[in-house]
């Protein structure tokens, strides 16, 4: 009873609720729709747009009508471009997130604290970007090699 991988999706795809199947199509469509409306061409046709609707603009008299268009179409457009853009950029900043933390676990020398600090607070963030400033700050000044060294090291010679 040899099953293919074909088969085995098609099961498993059945399995999968509605939530996983709406949010998978909505990627697909976000990415897509984030391609072509970021083209060069999209920017060109909403010019040409704006362009017809203020050219129509003494055909109707300057009308509230006419106003009224080019403000609900404009308002539909970015509100809906705001969930396009916003799930487009979660995804490639989680895709980077991801990248990066597997080159920092990879590294033997890295300090494995640095993976996940999205999640870390305002607070320890600044922290930690003062250590990394102090860091840079020795390097220049001492002109070393200043790649490892261990922050207990950074807070001892900041004192």
């Amino acid at each position: 009873m040899n099953r293919t991988q074909a088969e085995e999706l098609k099961e498993n795809e059945k399995e999968r609720d509605i939530f996983c199947i709406v949010s998978d199509a909505f990627r697909v469509f976000a990415r897509k729709a984030s391609s072509v409306l970021g083209s060069a061409w999209a920017f060109s046709v909403a010019i040409l747009i704006i362009i017809i609707w203020a050219a129509t603009g003494p055909m109707f008299h300057f009308s509230d009508t006419w106003q009224l268009i080019i403000n609900t179409g404009t308002t539909i457009v970015t509100f809906l471009m705001v969930f396009l853009i916003q799930n487009t950029q979660n995804r490639d900043a989680k895709a980077v997130h991801l990248k990066l933390d597997e080159i920092i676990r990879a590294l033997k020398k890295a300090r494995n604290e640095l993976v996940d600090l999205e999640n870390l607070s305002d607070e320890e963030l600044d922290k930690l970007e003062d250590q990394f400033r102090r860091l840079r700050t020795k390097a220049e000044t001492e002109g070393t090699n200043m790649r490892h060294v261990e922050p207990s090291e950074l807070e001892e010679s900041h004192r």
